[in-house]
């Protein structure tokens, strides 16, 4: 998909898989059919619809710059949202057997037919109830992103437990 001109189309979801396997082949089908990546991220692991952003812009910089170091794109942005260069560690930020609150991600995007037929496998959620970050959460974050007490501190002068979070995606640019 390189050198596409259309955005990135993100939605909320919510869905229950039965075969994690099985619902990936079916997303690699629907996304070559119309000419789309499809990633799936778990919601509960991330940031905010910030995160998703941030990990494909990276991801795709580093994709069509041939600097990647997974094999498929879609496991490309998994790492950057992970924040991590092992894919066990990204893998987690995908989906999972059970409920799954999503962000659904299509690179490009642009083809609402695409979001037609992942109809048929989840439901379209408001994008906001994903976005708050309760205290929970925060920790969550915290915990899954290795934040210090001192970068904890500088959250008083103006920036998010987002905004750290975002520091470790782009972190991964400057690593490899």
């Amino acid at each position: 998909m390189k050198g596409h001109t259309q955005p990135t189309d993100i939605r909320a979801a919510r869905c229950l898989i039965g075969d994690k396997q099985a619902f990936l082949a079916r997303l690699q089908c629907i996304g070559r059919e119309r000419g789309t990546r499809i990633i799936c991220f778990n919601a509960d692991m991330m940031a905010g619809r910030r995160h998703v952003e941030s990990a494909v812009r990276f991801a795709r910089r580093s994709w069509e710059g041939g600097g990647a170091i997974a094999n498929t794109f879609e496991m490309e942005v998994l790492l950057y949202a992970a924040g991590s260069r092992q894919c066990n560690v990204a893998l987690k930020f995908g989906i999972h057997d059970g409920e799954n609150n999503l962000y659904i991600c299509c690179e490009p995007g642009g083809n609402d037919n695409v979001w037609i037929a992942l109809s048929a496998l989840l439901e379209y959620a408001d994008p906001e109830i994903f976005e708050t970050i309760d205290q929970k959460k925060k920790e969550h974050l915290i915990d899954l992103f290795d934040i210090t007490s001192l970068e904890l501190g500088s959250i008083d002068t103006g920036t998010t437990i987002t905004d750290l979070v975002l520091e470790r995606v782009a972190l991964q640019q400057v690593l490899r």
